[in-house]
């Protein structure tokens, strides 16, 4: 899926300088720890993990024998580091302590089966994505006929540009436990396919499965909302955006999609204070990637290099904890910094990773493109096509192609 745009499951870190994934965690002290959430999301949701997260330390303490509670712990981190953008601290967190579950309960137990889930889970948020199909086919043998289980190999096989297979897992899915997680991975996989229509009913589908307020109903209805960008309907998107806000206060990601409806306008200045807004609650890069874009459309070229040095610096930060970013660093190379050169090393290395996948392939043409690579560029859209025949986007990139022959 996309790096920014889609990061679909990924419902569900202590790593100090000198603690590695592979070490174990033998005493509550050595536990990683919870980070103080921002003012704007503190509340009842809050409030609850924390006590989830005293609790499992307490019972941890008294049993440590007991995995039920890392999986609990681990489940705790991954949830924090979706709310909060700390991803740094909380998916090597979770690695930690799913790696003590993993190297401790050996036979092929349900403990085993959820820690094996929700490692792939994090390797997914990480761009680890063989990692993840092989950690989910391992989880296979112990269960069969979890739905999550299908989604996270639909996630991880549309990464690696298996997309047949995907559509069988995504069928499987909804077939086992049709809700909202399994109707937004038919959703994305309709989307890939050209089926925008279709794509935009099935998320709408799982936008009304969940609770309002919640973070994956506030997430549902977010990438909704994203569907009608790309179909158009502006108007819809806004007002989506905004029911989201009125369901789940300070959600930062509906506030940067209200900024970047704004950039699109060009309403410059009250895109960079919903886009300020929403960095200033949760450290993601794509807010800042959007200001830069905010700051070299008005010429403000102090605050842009200002801002491409802080997106440097974050980026290398996800690097230095495990995450994958070389498409996170070919964007900003390209189309920021106008490093072309840089830009296509990025886009190589994520290509010899995963080379069926149209997103990768999509950087490539557009690397391509900038370099005025007719041919080379045509490969890589002529590909994305044989997937997705009615992609807009791809058409109007051959548009340009065909006036630089």
């Amino acid at each position: 899926m996309t790096n920014i745009t889609y990061t679909y499951l990924l419902f569900i870190c202590l790593i100090i300088s000198s603690c590695t994934a592979n070490e174990t965690v033998s005493t509550t002290n050595q536990l990683p720890t919870l980070l103080d959430r921002p003012t704007e999301l503190t509340g009842t949701e809050w409030d609850k993990v924390q006590t989830i997260y005293q609790d499992c330390k307490m019972n941890i303490a008294e049993n440590p024998d007991d995995f039920g509670d890392y999986i609990k712990l681990a489940e705790v981190f991954m949830h924090e580091a979706r709310v909060t953008g700390e991803h740094g601290h909380y998916y090597p967190s979770a690695i930690v302590v799913l790696n003590e579950v993993l190297e401790n309960e050996k036979d092929a137990t349900d403990i085993r089966f959820n820690a094996l889930l929700n490692k792939a889970s994090v390797m997914l948020s990480q761009h680890e994505f063989q990692e993840a199909k092989v950690l989910s086919l391992e989880a296979m043998k112990i269960n069969k006929y979890n739905a999550q289980l299908y989604g996270t190999l639909v996630d991880a096989l549309v990464e690696l540009g298996e997309y047949d297979d995907a559509v069988l897992m995504g069928d499987k899915m909804v077939s086992l436990r049709p809700d909202l997680r399994s109707y937004a991975r038919i959703s994305y996989l309709r989307e890939i396919h050209g089926d925008l229509d279709g794509s935009i009913k099935a998320m709408t589908m799982a936008a009304q499965a969940g609770y309002p307020g919640l973070e994956q109903t506030a997430w549902a209805k977010l990438t909704l909302g994203e569907l009608y960008e790309k179909n158009n309907e502006i108007e819809k998107s806004s007002i989506i955006y905004q029911q989201i806000l009125e369901e789940r206060d300070n959600y930062p990601f509906a506030i940067a999609a209200l900024g970047d409806l704004e950039l699109k306008k060009e309403n410059y200045k009250k895109a960079e204070e919903l886009l300020q807004k929403a960095a200033d609650i949760i450290p993601e890069v794509g807010y800042y990637t959007s200001l830069a874009k905010v700051y070299k459309a008005t010429n403000q070229d102090e605050k842009f290099e200002e801002t491409i040095k802080e997106i440097l610096i974050m980026l290398q930060d996800d690097v230095d904890s495990g995450h994958n970013m070389n498409l996170e660093y070919a964007d900003v190379y390209l189309n920021l910094i106008e490093d072309t050169e840089q830009a296509e090393k990025y886009a190589l290395r994520e290509y010899a990773k995963r080379p069926n996948n149209i997103d990768v392939n999509k950087v490539m043409a557009e690397v391509h493109l900038s370099k005025q690579e007719v041919s080379q560029a045509q490969t890589y859209l002529d590909y994305i096509l044989t997937i997705n025949k009615n992609s807009s986007e791809v058409k109007n990139m051959k548009a340009k192609l065909s006036m630089t022959m």
